[in-house]
């Protein structure tokens, strides 16, 4: 099952910066859409932002304008920048491959990456 590996998390002050990166196995990055979503403790996992197989991307209310989802089809990776971060923001972030252009989620869910935000 395809399973990513999430880096990139950190601790980070408030209205800091941080760029997760999510590595994608074998040759299916080009092909598929992808998601991230976070989880924080005693909250659900909630889905913050994706990127369909053409490039657009949809964003959570809570992150537009501070986040940016973006691929690189030639590295095989998939990213998640993260500007004017909030306390709000800390959560353990999870990287997921969507079938094309569905929002039916392929694999499994991996350790994740934690992103802690100090206010």
């Amino acid at each position: 099952q395809e399973q990513f590996v999430e880096s990139g998390g950190g601790l980070v002050q408030a209205g800091g910066s941080l760029r997760l990166s999510c590595a994608v196995p074998g040759n299916t990055v080009s092909s598929n859409g992808f998601a991230w979503y976070r989880q924080a403790p005693g909250k659900e996992r909630e889905l913050v932002a994706s990127i369909s197989r053409s490039g657009s991307t949809t964003y959570a209310d809570s992150v537009k304008g501070r986040f940016t989802i973006s691929r690189d089809n030639v590295k095989k990776t998939v990213y998640l920048q993260m500007n004017s971060l909030k306390a709000e923001d800390t959560a353990r972030y999870y990287c997921r491959m969507r079938l094309y252009d569905s929002t039916l989620l392929v694999g499994s869910w991996g350790q994740g990456t934690q992103v802690t935000v100090s206010s």
